[in-house]
């Protein structure tokens, strides 16, 4: 079993920056590609970022150029530096874990910007 804990969220105005972490706990395995994922009132859980294990990026168009995601291999730990936040980004924030027929959820952080 895996464990996932979110953790820096929070209430931030406009242009602020927030940093959140989620580390994965229990059987883990290698290679596998961690990821953060949002959702907001009404709308579907959508991808803000994803890392594999050898550190390969992927982000979402509306939050390139402002958030940077990485990781911790050691610490079994990914981290979603947020930047120039918008109110736009008001959501959950869940730190997803997968890798061939796994996968994980964090049980989310709430980050609300205000304008």
């Amino acid at each position: 079993q895996v464990q996932l804990v979110e953790s820096g969220g929070g209430l931030v105005q406009a242009g602020e920056s927030l940093r959140l972490s989620c580390v994965a706990s229990g059987s883990i395995f290698s290679p596998n590609i961690m990821g953060w994922y949002r959702q907001s009132p009404g709308k579907q859980r959508g991808l803000v970022a994803t890392i594999t294990s050898g550190g390969n990026t992927n982000y979402a168009d509306s939050v390139k150029g402002r958030f940077t995601i990485s990781r911790d291999n050691a610490k079994n730990t990914v981290y979603l530096q947020m930047d120039s936040l918008k109110p736009e980004d008001t959501a959950v924030y869940y730190c997803r874990l997968w890798g061939g027929s796994y996968m994980y959820w964090g049980q989310g952080t709430q980050v609300t910007v205000s304008s």
